[in-house]
């Protein structure tokens, strides 16, 4: 019956805790969201994975002691962020050790790198997360400028809408030569260069590019389309190539491919 007792006051203890820690972080998204208002930014929505990347790393302050954005073998930002199921072409971090949510946004305002990535008009995620230690509070706040997630299709009609703006004929008469089309489109992104094979459907000029943004061709495709030499186009999307390392594929980005004919 004792332990029983002991196992209920603890249990009870950490669910306060969570709590408090759970308003604590609330506490400074609404702060950075007051400060950003009276800069004439625009509010931060919150981001579960965000914050789960912000947990980790703040337990991990936690039981360093001394506090840093990146401990030995520990994954970088962008890397952490990812993991958690954030998608971004931005990511920033905020870190301090205060005894409560006001003092350490008081903290970070008064710090010019910290002030700067809070008040950020690139960015428009965060997520926080503060874990108790010592007798003061690690905090974590991890910010980021959000992509949305689409499918292939999503992806490729946005870049086809782009296309046929500027009077390129997206579809082939021949519901078969469209659909041969797009798996050539496809593959063609998919390849680091060259053109697919198919005589009977061979494109005159590829593009193949990768950006975090679908809003705009890149200069030489629309350049290539301005010229008049063509008249139907496809387009194919895939995976990106991460040449660089895990570092690089952290970031969100689509891979395109837009064949001319």
């Amino acid at each position: 019956m004792i332990f029983a007792f002991f196992f209920i006051v603890l249990t009870l203890h950490a669910q306060n805790s969570a709590s408090d820690e759970s308003e604590a972080a609330q506490q400074l998204v609404a702060l950075a969201n007051q400060s950003r208002a009276e800069a004439g930014k625009q509010p931060l929505q919150w981001d579960a994975a965000l914050a789960a990347a912000a947990l980790k790393h703040a337990q991990r302050m936690a039981a360093e002691g001394p506090i840093a954005h990146r401990y030995g073998g520990e994954m970088s930002l962008a890397e952490r962020a990812a993991a958690a199921g954030a998608h971004f072409r931005l990511v920033e971090e905020n870190i301090a050790v205060g005894d409560s949510a006001a003092q350490i946004h008081n903290l970070w305002m008064h710090s010019p790198e910290h002030r700067t990535n809070l008040l950020n008009s690139d960015i428009d995620r965060i997520g926080v997360a503060l874990v108790p230690a010592r007798g003061v509070l690690y905090a974590v706040a991890d910010y980021s400028q959000s992509v949305p997630t689409l499918t292939r299709e999503q992806v490729e009609q946005q870049i086809a809408n782009l296309v046929s703006a500027l009077g390129v004929n997206m579809s082939a008469a021949d519901p078969k030569v469209r659909q041969a089309r797009m798996q050539q489109a496809r593959q063609a992104c998919a390849a680091s260069n060259g053109i697919p094979a198919d005589p009977a459907n061979q494109p005159l000029f590829v593009m193949r590019w990768q950006s975090a943004s679908l809003d705009q061709l890149p200069p030489v495709l629309v350049q290539r389309i301005h010229s008049g030499s063509y008249h139907q186009a496809a387009v194919g999307a895939c995976q990106p190539h991460h040449d660089a390392g895990a570092e690089q594929a952290a970031f969100s980005s689509y891979r395109i491919a837009v064949l001319l004919y």
